[in-house]
């Protein structure tokens, strides 16, 4: 469908694997020719990135024709994130990701824009990096995981958002639940496809109520944040945070607080996105897939067109396109 823009669409990029050390990432085939993934500790097998449209931008685009999306933004891997490392390899591949993606993307102007990958455990390396990706690379926006070992309203954060304002780029975050060095830690999430699931949910629901609640977007009311899989749980349960507050004696519209977020629209149509809609409003939502993934979408239709604009406003493509 002419002019949809999706902005939730992985890429596994060859030049940014084994640059963080010991931790990889390593993709490659094991003794019995099967393809595998490793980040730190934690391998994924079978895994099929190779002839995919995870690494074959040739069938990325044909691909994209094929469902009816004329544009993406691509980012990094959510494996590849290493919240949980130390600062060294999180910057070395954080550099290496950005470097290849920014060659990527410039080969496809018009069809696909990049985001950035950052070491946000080392916030001022983070800020350093943001400004090399979009100053020097032309990245369009920051694309981040869920876990750094703070939460999103730790005031050690508050220079970063302060940076991506005075840049003018927003802030995509994406559930993750693996930490660079191993596995989900919760063993009970380790079946049944539970840590993409639950998992996920959990940590983007997480970083929805420390931005709000934690006051991340009264003290950088410039700040654009955009949660993948329309938040997680956080629209289910805004009227928990409102009875909540109550019972504190506090003063809450919890609902209206999320229309000052952003929320991609993956999710499967039918009530969940009903729900987002309903709470947030479609004007807050821009389309997303998970392009390839198990989860993506066969084909889009009017509602995923009727977000184009939104995408435009977000990426400030008015501007930069």
């Amino acid at each position: 469908m002419a002019g949809v823009v999706d902005l939730h669409a992985h890429v596994v990029l060859a030049d940014a694997l084994e640059t963080a050390g010991r931790y990889g990432p390593v993709h490659g085939l094991d003794a019995d020719g099967v393809e595998f993934f490793r980040v730190g500790d934690y391998t994924m097998k079978p895994i099929p990135y190779r002839g995919s449209v995870f690494m074959d931008v040739e069938l990325r685009l044909a691909e994209m024709d094929r469902v009816g999306i004329e544009r993406q933004m691509l980012s990094p891997n959510p494996l590849t994130f290493f919240g949980g490392v130390e600062p060294g390899p999180a910057i070395d591949v954080a550099r290496a990701t950005n470097d290849a993606m920014a060659a990527l993307v410039a080969e496809h102007p018009g069809r696909l824009y990049g985001s950035a990958q950052l070491p946000m455990q080392a916030p001022d390396a983070a800020i350093a990096e943001l400004d090399r990706a979009v100053g020097e690379l032309g990245l369009v926006a920051a694309y981040i995981g869920t876990g750094y070992g703070m939460s999103f309203d730790d005031p050690r954060l508050d220079d970063f958002y302060h940076r991506l304002v005075e840049l003018d780029v927003p802030l995509f975050v994406h559930g993750v639940t693996n930490d660079g060095r191993g596995p989900v830690a919760d063993v009970r999430l380790r079946r049944f496809g539970l840590d993409l699931i639950v998992g996920y949910t959990y940590e983007e629901t997480l970083a929805a109520a420390s931005l709000v609640l934690g006051g991340v977007l009264d003290r950088h009311p410039g700040l654009d944040v955009c949660l993948s899989h329309g938040g997680g749980a956080i629209v289910f349960l805004a009227q928990r945070f409102d009875s909540m507050a109550r019972f504190q004696k506090r003063q809450s519209d919890f609902g209206r607080a999320l229309r000052r977020l952003w929320f991609d629209s993956h999710l499967e149509s039918g009530p969940a996105r009903d729900l987002v809609v309903g709470m947030v409003g479609a004007d807050r939502m821009v389309y997303g897939t998970n392009f390839g993934g198990w989860d993506s979408p066969d084909a889009t239709d009017d509602f995923d067109a009727s977000l184009t604009d939104n995408a435009r406003r977000l990426l400030r493509l008015e501007v930069n396109s």
